[in-house]
């Protein structure tokens, strides 16, 4: 059950929120300001900053606490499961915990359309891929106490961040008319059937 404190906190950010994509669509997100944003959201820059703590924030949302997400679900997976399928599960814990479908589109496009957001959230993607490169060896060496080469682990990582990044671009210029997941799953086909 949320408090009243979480509840006001969520309307705030969503407020903010809403204030920010309607700015960055109108006018670019280089164009504009965090001054902008605040003044129309109602708030000073420093509560601004309490709830985000950079202008990319707006877009990219708490990175640090999704990729925290994205390993631990990975983690949790029963370890049966390939790696394959335990980073799929990830990403679709990520995928709606962060934000509706709408508002995801929406941010996809300002990602994937501004060259500077871009390189930040690829930024943000490698150190995801960094925290779970362990997490994928421990899972490939299936309990027999031998870790699987960092080369495979590795490569199934940054296999699975290909795929998924390929597919929201794709799900994003299609205006979010086809399935994200079976965008991805089209992706990760065409790398593991035919590489």
């Amino acid at each position: 059950m949320t408090t009243l404190w979480e509840r006001s906190r969520q309307v705030a950010v969503q407020a903010i929120l809403d204030t920010a994509v309607r700015l960055f669509a109108e006018q670019g997100y280089e164009q504009t300001t965090i001054a902008q944003i605040a003044r129309e959201a109602g708030i000073s820059q420093r509560s601004l900053f309490r709830y985000f703590g950079t202008k990319e924030d707006l877009v990219c949302g708490d990175q640090e606490a999704l990729g925290e997400l994205l390993k631990r679900t990975v983690e949790q997976q029963p370890a049966e499961m390939s790696a394959w399928d335990a980073l799929r599960a990830g990403f679709e814990v990520i995928l709606t915990a962060n934000h509706p479908p709408e508002r995801a589109l929406e941010l996809s496009r300002l990602v994937f359309d501004t060259p500077s957001l871009h390189a930040r959230y690829i930024e943000k993607r490698l150190r995801w891929q960094a925290e779970l490169v362990p997490v994928i060896r421990a899972r490939l060496s299936n309990g027999s106490g031998r870790p699987a080469p960092d080369t495979q682990a590795k490569a199934i990582v940054a296999t699975v961040f290909a795929c998924i990044d390929t597919a929201t671009e794709l799900w994003a210029g299609h205006d979010g008319r086809i399935d994200l997941a079976d965008l991805y799953d089209q992706c990760l086909a065409a790398v593991r059937d035919h590489g």
